[in-house]
């Protein structure tokens, strides 16, 4: 799967994935029970703002619980606007991760108390780097951990580098795993037989994690805001079908 397949997708709105039986048999995972006080969760987001598109709203949860937290951030995401005069590479490795910054703030997660790495691999260059992943998660890991990743088929390269590199190091630590769809909302539609529903997995969100999600989403503003003419990175239905109260994992 490659960005070709996004780029070629239209998108499919949330009014159809409301119809999907196989999301409607998804069953449902309390936060608290999937990540008690106590339990690690370490995320790995290809990209910034990958975080709070995958999980936004369990991360809401961490809020003075922060010692339960590894945030892995593996690029700055500088390739994101190809040609751009405003948004340049160089102008995205100092904005990105500073939009990251906030939206974690507006989850109500203290930085300061945050084990928060930025890797600074290359946007766009994940696959060549899988080997460092999967050794930098490997000596991370401890057996009780629960890691998160983009799914290993989501659709872009680094995405599914991240999911492989996460996948290999969780067997190899024995370390539970969860690989979350973001570009799959997109491109996917609602009874897709190419993604793994008998491992589909619904997290529960309330209100106050969903409104504090979607605050955290609004600080990318560089992903939000048309450019010279081209529409958003981010667009408006994935963004509906990323804000509903539940986050979707693969278990």
């Amino acid at each position: 799967m490659s960005e070709n397949l996004i780029q070629a997708a239209s998108g499919t709105p949330w009014s159809d994935w409301q119809h999907s039986a196989h999301l409607a048999r998804a069953t449902w995972v309390n936060p608290q029970q999937l990540c008690p006080p106590g339990r690690r969760l370490v995320l790995i987001a290809p990209h910034p703002d990958d975080e709070i598109l995958m999980a936004g709203g369990l991360l809401a949860g961490f809020a003075g619980r922060e010692q339960d937290l590894v945030l892995i951030s593996a690029t700055d995401g500088e390739g994101s606007h190809p040609g751009s005069e405003r948004w340049t590479a160089h102008n995205l490795r100092h904005q990105r991760p500073l939009e990251s910054r906030q939206a974690l703030q507006h989850l109500g997660l203290e930085l300061n108390r945050l084990d928060w790495r930025r890797l600074n691999l290359r946007d766009g260059s994940l696959p060549r780097e899988e080997a460092f992943l999967v050794n930098h998660l490997s000596q991370l890991l401890q057996p009780d951990d629960l890691l998160m990743a983009t799914w290993r088929n989501d659709g872009h390269c680094d995405h599914e580098a991240v999911g492989r590199a996460a996948a290999q190091a969780a067997l190899a630590r024995k370390a539970a795993l969860l690989e979350v769809p973001v570009w799959a909302w997109h491109w996917a539609q609602p009874d897709d037989p190419r993604l793994p529903w008998p491992r589909a997995h619904r997290i529960q969100l309330d209100e106050s994690l969903v409104a504090r999600k979607r605050k955290a989403l609004a600080a990318h503003v560089s992903q939000l805001e048309p450019d010279q003419g081209r529409a958003p990175v981010l667009p408006s239905h994935l963004l509906e079908c990323l804000l509903q109260p539940f986050e979707l994992v693969f278990m």
